[in-house]
């Protein structure tokens, strides 16, 4: 019996055109009956940046009927998170604390970063504060290019859905609720913030295994108890005002050492990177860049697929 097949696709950024054409490589290069029943988990970062995030998500939102017998996982990325908290998607904090609670912390940062104060901002997630904001600096000294309105290049989101980038009016909020469809609005405040999958087969030196795989946008933080990041990742628990698996750098890179000594396969996006050693895999190649690649990897085979090959069917 053939090995089912996992596709893990790396943060799409609103590139509609590459996400089609990374699609469409995947079903030219998969066994047709394995790729009808593939599990694809896709690691987050739908919106910013890309000019189509809209189109992206419509293109999601299509897959379960399109491809009624494949398991797809839609996971959170910082960024979808940030979209969802500017809506008021967001579970409300479980200890019933207010957002506004989250928001002291990160203060020195307001003035900078320019957090949005029009409609609705009075008990809003930080994240979605500074997604909608208006960055005063107009570089990004890190990447090297202008950011598209936001500290989260949100600008680009806004306008897939018809709607102006601002701070002027108060109104354009709810220009955007009413401009975001339904079916949207349901898509982000259900994506997952960590997924779990049993016997996810890997190839490796000592030939095909089969492993546990976890998958979470940015990563897990190494030096705290798993079960614990696990269960507060499952709740969904919007007390923090930054979730570190969803938007952490350093502290989410390495596997944690219990997931050493029981063998599992962490897998994420959002790094900018394409990085796999071992049982880490971080497949964002495209990091929202127009002229990088969006990339998948499919196990067992370990193989990279990316929107830019030129496969034949």
């Amino acid at each position: 019996m053939a090995t089912r097949v996992v596709c893990c696709i790396g943060d799409t950024h609103g590139f509609f055109s590459k996400l089609q054409n990374l699609w469409s490589n995947l079903e030219k290069d998969i066994d047709p009956l394995l790729f009808q029943s593939a599990t694809i988990i896709f690691l987050g970062d739908y919106c910013d940046r890309g000019p189509d995030t809209r189109k992206v998500i419509d293109f999601l939102i299509q897959l379960p009927s399109k491809y009624p017998n494949q398991k797809h996982v839609f996971l959170s990325g910082n960024h979808d998170f940030a979209f969802a908290a500017f809506l008021h998607l967001l579970p409300p904090p479980p200890d019933g604390s207010e957002f506004s609670e989250g928001w002291k912390e990160y203060e020195p940062s307001e003035d900078r970063e320019g957090w949005y104060k029009g409609d609705g901002y009075e008990n809003m997630h930080l994240q979605g504060r500074r997604w909608a904001g208006t960055i005063k600096v107009k570089h990004n000294t890190a990447k090297g290019i202008d950011y598209m309105g936001s500290i989260y290049d949100a600008g680009p989101t806004f306008e897939s859905y018809g709607v102006p980038h601002g701070s002027a009016g108060l109104l354009f909020r709810t220009d955007l609720v009413k401009a975001v469809p339904d079916e949207h609005k349901k898509f982000l405040a259900d994506l997952v913030w960590v997924h779990e999958e049993d016997d996810v087969f890997m190839k490796t030196d000592d030939g095909i295994k089969p492993y546990k795989l976890i998958a979470v946008h940015a990563g897990l933080e190494k030096e705290k108890d798993v079960k614990k990041q696990l269960k507060l990742l499952k709740a969904r628990d919007t007390r923090v005002p930054k979730v570190e698996a969803l938007s952490g750098r350093k502290s989410v890179w390495d596997i944690p050492e219990e997931l050493r000594q029981s063998p599992t396969i962490v897998v994420s996006g959002h790094h900018a990177k394409l990085h796999v050693e071992g049982l880490r895999l971080v497949i964002d190649e495209g990091g929202g860049y127009e002229d990088k690649p969006v990339a998948a990897i499919v196990l067992p085979s370990m193989k990279i697929i990316r929107d830019t090959d030129v496969l034949e069917k």
